[in-house]
């Protein structure tokens, strides 16, 4: 008897991403510049859009939950009514969830770093470099308005959407005062994070169909022992 075994051993290899050094230059890449631009168009906006500089303080913000920035001009970004500057300082998180919980925000946005790179070490490969980016992108997001509220009390907000447009019938989104069909105030961080968190979706849903495809179409690694004449 003998056995017919094929040969696996020439099989490409994908190492996880923690082995890479490419994959670690594109995360570290797409996070450090997402967080440059974050910060840096935050800075911008509140030295300018208001026609002077608007300083904060962290203590100031913090013993007066209700501090708002002082009455401006909107300032035009994108004609017929697409996009506006208007400086909002929130409490809350993205689309102004869960105000006056900082210290939460703060342990969360901890947590789910490590967990981002825990997932980007372990849970990606290599190749998956879509993946990589879309990790970078959540990591500058989260980071950035993490940085608002350690050193400013409260995250820097400044692009609203749609100004003027408004619901039909006087619709309300909930917990919301206006008919505004985008009520919201928001930031690059806020930017980076819905677009790195859909990219990762579409990324990990593609990675997915790719396996399966490919589980299907490989013929089994090992034949079945068979008997010969001898």
């Amino acid at each position: 008897m003998h056995a017919e075994q094929s040969d696996t051993s020439n099989t490409p290899q994908d190492p996880p991403a923690w082995r890479s050094p490419a994959a670690w230059c594109t995360l570290l890449g797409v996070f450090v510049g997402g967080l440059v631009i974050d910060l840096w168009s935050k800075s911008w906006a509140f030295e300018h859009v208001a026609g002077y500089p608007v300083e904060l303080t962290r203590e100031r913000v913090l013993e007066d939950p209700s501090f708002i920035v002082p009455h401006h001009e909107r300032v035009v970004a994108i004609p017929f009514d697409l996009l506006d500057f208007r400086l909002v300082l929130n409490h809350g998180a993205v689309f102004g969830i869960g105000q006056n919980r900082r210290e939460l925000f703060i342990a969360f946005t901890a947590l789910a770093t490590v967990a981002a790179v825990a997932l980007f070490a372990r849970g990606t490969r290599a190749s998956m470099r879509a993946s990589h980016v879309a990790i970078g992108l959540i990591l500058a997001g989260g980071l950035g308005n993490l940085c608002d509220r350690i050193f400013y009390g409260a995250v820097r907000d400044f692009m609203h959407m749609l100004p003027g447009w408004q619901l039909p019938n006087g619709w309300m989104w909930p917990g919301n005062s206006t008919s505004d069909v985008f009520p919201w105030v928001f930031n690059g961080a806020d930017v980076l994070l819905l677009a790195g968190m859909a990219l990762f979706v579409i990324t990990s849903y593609r990675e997915d169909r790719r396996a399966r495809a490919k589980a299907m179409a490989e013929p089994d690694s090992v034949a079945p022992i068979t008997p010969s004449a001898q």
